[in-house]
């Protein structure tokens, strides 16, 4: 499974900003998918995600209430739309799969496949 993520730039605070990841090379909906991010000196933490077939989302508690994640079956595709950003949401953001029937995992650990980041810089 490939994952790309993109979307990401520069905003100002108080900005949106519609982050993207393509899973690719198999079959979209067998996977639950996952959005991390990654602040400088900081680890990596849960933003939110969605089950296989969409009719789970979890957030972490940053993300409550200004951020949304949708999925897109046949474009094979993930979003993370931000909203109301502020500067302490600067962080490469990434996405990961997670083969799962059911829900989703907040915890790391448990996803298999890993995209390569994506930089969003809100400047206050």
């Amino acid at each position: 499974v490939q994952l790309q993520a993109s979307g990401g730039g520069l905003v100002q605070a108080g900005g949106s900003l519609r982050l993207s990841c393509v899973v690719s090379g198999r079959t979209f909906s067998d996977y639950a998918v996952g959005w991390f991010r990654q602040a400088p000196g900081k680890e990596r933490e849960f933003v939110g995600g969605i089950s296989r077939w969409g009719g789970t989302t979890l957030y972490g508690d940053s993300a409550k209430g200004r951020f949304a994640i949708s999925r897109d079956t046949a474009k094979n595709t993930v979003y993370l739309q931000m909203n109301s950003l502020k500067f302490e949401d600067t962080a490469v953001y990434f996405c990961a799969a997670e083969r799962r029937d059911f829900g989703l995992e907040t915890r790391e650990h448990w996803y298999d496949y890993w995209g390569k980041g994506t930089l969003v810089t809100v400047s206050s």
